[in-house]
């Protein structure tokens, strides 16, 4: 038997599938980022569910792992120390969430993929491994094209008094708005930063048809084509976008590319389902 395991930030997706590919369990966890997150606060995550999988019968011969933020060697290695330990299997792969994106919208075909979620990232694949990619540097810096990076844009106008009145009563109704909250919630929290500037983007949604939401959505999106994007090879290969936020806005998105001449393949909203067949077929 296989465990397969999809983290994000957020979640983790495990399944434990069978030899003919079927999932004979289901677990769901909170998100691991191995580079933000105390490594033993990941091996916490690890241990409980394998001591679950352990308990249940079930005989792993190999764990592949996707996880946020794998940068280091350090990590993976430590990561499959623990695995080999809990479950006794003979083969362990630890890679990152992009090389997760890759694999499930392209499986073993060549392409370009683009991570919209609360963050995002892109890279072009050659069917085997990542060949390119574009940092996408955080909401700070990057994030072009995520529900963060929207949030902020829209707080960052809020705050400057630039959103229209019908929409900023609407939020000053519905969140706590005054500034020094906001500063706090951005700058002081010890919870994340781009997660609460991401939860704004369903209220934000809500009023697409204002003019001005719809060019801070549909600029958002440019922004990413354009600086990201379209370092890639987009004149010979679609593209496959994988996560909720840019499955949730795939109208809006599938319209702003073909104005920018992009072709999308196909919208994943979780990779586990696509990880399971490209480990099986």
């Amino acid at each position: 038997m296989k465990l397969i395991v999809e983290s994000g930030a957020t979640k983790g997706d495990w399944r434990v599938v069978g030899d003919g590919g079927e999932a004979v369990a289901s677990f769901r966890t909170a998100g691991t980022n191995v580079s933000t997150m105390p490594l033993a606060a990941v091996n916490d995550i690890v241990r409980t569910i394998c001591e679950d999988i352990a308990s249940a019968g079930y005989s792993i011969s190999e764990v592949y792992m996707y996880t946020a933020g794998v940068v280091t060697e350090s990590v993976v290695v430590a990561l499959s120390q623990l695995f080999r330990r809990m479950l006794s299997c003979e083969k362990v792969e630890i890679c990152d969430d992009l090389t997760a994106a890759a694999r499930a919208a392209c499986g073993h075909q060549a392409g370009i993929v683009a991570i919209l979620g609360t963050g995002s990232n892109s890279c072009q694949y050659d069917g085997e491994k990542i060949v390119k990619r574009v940092y996408s540097s955080g909401f700070i810096l990057g994030d072009e094209g995520s529900a963060a990076t929207l949030g902020k844009l829209f707080i960052a106008d809020f705050l400057k008094g630039l959103v229209p009145e019908e929409v900023a009563a609407d939020f000053r109704s519905r969140y706590p708005s005054d500034y020094a909250t906001i500063v706090a919630n951005v700058y002081r929290s010890e919870g994340s930063p781009s997660g609460y500037l991401g939860g704004f983007a369903p209220f934000i949604m809500e009023h697409y048809a204002v003019p001005y939401i719809q060019t801070l959505v549909d600029g958002n999106f440019r922004a990413f084509i354009t600086r990201s994007l379209r370092q890639y090879d987009v004149e010979r290969y679609p593209i496959g976008v994988v996560g909720g936020f840019g499955n949730a806005l795939r109208e809006v998105f599938e319209r702003v590319a073909a104005q920018e001449g992009i072709r999308i393949a196909r919208f994943i909203s979780t990779p586990i389902e696509e990880l399971i067949k490209y480990h099986t077929i």
